[in-house]
């Protein structure tokens, strides 16, 4: 699932850029990359709170001693928050990627 940051969050100035059409591919593709790696590291950063929250609410169960049943829990953490982040998240992709606009400077001709 490949979703964009860039139409809804972003500043204004990086879609208008001239640098960003489709006359100039290989921005566009290391746009989607920045955007593609901020949200890996919003989920990386969303699973251990998700995993906490599983087992804080979980509690002790039968099923947390079947063996590999930590396994299973840890990947279906881990898928969440890839989905989480995928589809906006907590906002850390998009602090990560306001970082790459260009600054603006106030005033001047």
């Amino acid at each position: 699932m490949n979703v964009s940051l860039l139409p809804n969050s972003t500043s204004p100035n990086l879609r208008s850029s001239p640098n960003m059409t489709t006359a100039n591919p290989a921005a566009l593709k290391a746009v989607l990359k920045n955007e593609k790696a901020a949200r890996d590291f919003e989920a990386m950063l969303l699973t251990p709170v998700l995993d906490s929250l599983q087992k804080t609410f979980a509690g002790n169960s039968e099923a947390a001693i079947i063996p590999g049943a930590s396994d299973y829990r840890q990947m279906a953490t881990a898928a969440l928050a890839q989905a989480i982040a995928a589809r906006g998240g907590i906002g850390i992709a998009q602090l990560i990627l306001r970082h790459f606009d260009p600054p603006r400077v106030s005033g001047g001709s």
